[in-house]
Formats: C-alpha cells, structure tokens, sequence
C-alpha cells in the first residue's frame, strides 16, 4: 500500500516538491525558535555577567529578536526553487521581508546607542536623540526605496531619479520635519537647551524643567507636573528663558522693592541718632557719621537753626545702610555677587528701595524661604525708623474716616 503511495507521488512531483518545501518550512520555523531560545537566550545570559552596560543594551531584545528572522528567511530563501510555480513571487517576497528585517535591525542598533547615551552622564547635556531619528528616517526612506524596487524590478537609482518630480511634494510633506531638523542643529549647536534645564515659554504656557528633546518636540515638565509639548522648531523661533545659568552659579538674584511713604521722610533728630546709635548693625556707622557732620557743620560754621543748613542724616539714608549691613550679615546671601539697597524713581506709589542681592540658595522653595525672610524683617522694621510703608487705602481705612 505503501509502496503504490509512493509510485502515485512520483507521477506528481508538484507534490513531493510542495511536502519537501512544507518540511523546510517547518524546519524553517524550528530554527527560529532554536536561535532566539537556545543561542541568543544563552548570548543575554552571557552579557548579564559583564560589568559594562554596553552588551547588554546592544543586545536588546529588540534587537535579538529581529535578527532572529533572517535564518528562516535564509533557509526558505534557498528552497523556494521547490515551488516553480511561484518562485518568482516567493523570491520578491522573501527579499522584501530580508530587507524589512535588516533595516529593522539597524534601527534597534540606534535606538540602543540613544539609551547607552543617556546613560553616561557626561552626555546628557548633548543630546543626539534628534540626530538619530534624522538618521532613521534616511534610513527608512531608502528602505522604502529598495522595497518599492523589488516590487517593481527597478534599480534604487531608477526610482530615486523618477522621485525627483516629486520633491517639491516631499518638501511641503516634510516641512516640519525639515524644520525641525535645522532647529535640532541650532539647539545643539549653540547649546541652548539640555535635558534637565529649567526652561520658561510664556507663549505655550511652560514653566519647568526639560525631560525630552527629539527631532519633532521638546518636552517640559512643568512645576504643578503637567507636561508641555512644544515643536522643536517653534523653540527657536519664540522668546524663551533657560534658567540653566543660574543652576551653575549657585546663586538667584532677589530683586524686589519697597514703597516708602514719601511724606515720612525727614532729617534725623538728635532723639532719633540716640536711638540708632543703639542698633547693633549701624552703631559705629551712626557715631563715625556724627562726628563727621559735626566737625563739618562747624568748620563751615554752620548754624543749627534750621535743619536744612548744613550736613545731616536722614532717616531713610540711614534705614538703606541698614538693611545693607543686615544682608551682609545674612549667611545665605552671597558676597562674591554684588549687592545693594538702591533707591528707585519715585512714583505715585511711593519711594521704591530695592533689595538686589543674590541668594545663595537655587532650590525654589529654599529661595522663596529666604527671600521672605528677608522681608518679613524689612516690612518689620521700617517703622523704627521712622517711615511709613506707602499702601493704597482700603475699606477698612474709609470706614475709620467715616467714624
């Protein structure tokens, strides 16, 4: 029976070739499962026991498991001829998943090199994640290519020169992308942007700090956590303000003012020279400048009948050493970096005395410690000397006018 069943095979070799093709088929698939199981679940096994990071990202599962196609590929690729009535379009086929797989490959190689970047932290500050996904879309636009001329049986040159007819198509297709690419080439460039810099965009509403940068967007993560997508090319061409600088220094600028009741501004009494002398911080600035007015006013023989002759004090002179004497003796401001008590233009709001001084402390809510400190004290003291903080009336002070 056996044998008849051999002998009925024969007179149909299509047969016997398509069982044959089917056995390579399935040795095909074996060997797909014994290269992914066997060989390369030994190679990560392997490369988990090194101490570099290296081999094991390259050899990503990704990228173990795309390789992992091309032996069956091979193998079938070589018996399609068992098959002559679809040899051609097995071939076709066989080449366009071989070249799919190969490019595929390559691409877990890149996307590997972009995470072995990130993970040195000598590199983070120069991102290549734009440059490489410029370089896999040249890559798979030429695969595209290689694909579009096995379908048709054309050389890759053959189909480049037919596209160019297209490429003022291409170009508005691409246009972001373009432009994308050459602001990409700008930020690296010219180092305007790092992973990690705290960045502000008033135009798209960013406050916070960047946590990506690709070819296509910047991502920032702003202060209340939600997350900004800003295209990399509109970057460039809005105002933004990197506050990079000011991580590095170590220091953040106060710059804040008081408005002082003009009308509270008045020369020194000797009732009020007693009292300063008795603070700490200006003490010996109030007696040597006794001295100095007096021995002045009396070698210009100067009168003490009016105020206004002669050298003298001022109340709010003498508040402005102060608070330079009190952030001088402030451990978290700076003195590496100028600072000074200055006074504004006066407005109708009062005489502004600014505070510009550098704190030593960057941490936003170490900062905003500081800086209320700072002015708890000021609004507290302001009084002792005389003057009036200027504040637009409010209900409660009509109501007291009305009693």
């Amino acid at each position: 029976m056996f044998q008849k069943f051999i002998k009925w095979l024969q007179t149909l070799p299509w047969i016997s070739d398509t069982m044959l093709f089917l056995i390579i088929l399935a040795l095909a698939i074996l060997s797909y499962f014994l290269l992914r199981g066997i060989v390369f679940g030994f190679l990560r096994s392997l490369v988990k026991k090194t101490a570099t990071q290296i081999d094991d990202i390259l050899l990503s599962k990704k990228f173990l498991r795309r390789v992992s196609y091309l032996a069956p590929l091979f193998i079938i690729y070589q018996s399609t001829n068992l098959i002559p009535n679809a040899e051609k379009e097995l071939d076709k086929l066989l080449s366009i998943l071989f070249v799919l797989v190969v490019f595929l490959a390559i691409g877990a190689i890149l996307s590997a090199v972009i995470e072995l970047h990130d993970r040195v932290e000598k590199f983070k500050e120069r991102p290549i994640k734009g440059y490489i996904q410029i370089i896999k879309i040249v890559l798979y636009s030429f695969m595209t290519v290689l694909i579009i001329g096995i379908i048709f049986g054309q050389t890759v040159w053959s189909i480049l020169t037919g596209l160019g007819a297209f490429t003022a198509v291409l170009i508005l297709i691409f246009r972001d992308t373009i432009l994308n690419f050459i602001a990409s080439m700008q930020i690296s460039s010219y180092d305007l942007v790092h992973v990690g810099d705290w960045i502000e965009v008033p135009k798209f509403g960013a406050d916070g700090d960047v946590i990506d940068i690709s070819l296509m967007i910047v991502k920032v993560q702003n202060f209340d956590k939600t997350i900004t997508i800003i295209p990399t090319y509109k970057l460039i061409e809005e105002t933004f303000k990197n506050w990079r600088g000011m991580q590095q220094s170590g220091v953040r600028r106060i710059k804040r003012a008081v408005f002082i009741d003009q009308s509270s501004i008045q020369f020194c009494s000797e009732e009020m020279l007693n009292r300063f002398q008795n603070i700490r911080l200006i003490s010996e600035y109030i007696k040597t400048k006794r001295v100095e007015t007096e021995q002045s006013n009396t070698e210009n023989k100067i009168s003490d009948e009016l105020s206004v002759n002669g050298r003298r004090l001022t109340n709010i002179g003498t508040f402005r050493v102060y608070l330079i004497e009190y952030l001088r003796q402030r451990g978290d401001i700076s003195k590496e970096f100028s600072f000074q008590v200055r006074q504004l233009p006066s407005s109708p709001d009062g005489l502004p005395i600014e505070i510009y001084a550098y704190a030593t402390k960057t941490n936003f809510v170490d900062y905003e410690d500081a800086q209320a400190d700072i002015f708890d004290h000021i609004l507290a003291i302001v009084p002792e000397f005389g003057l009036r903080l200027f504040q637009n009336p409010s209900g409660g002070d009509f109501s007291a006018f009305k009693k």
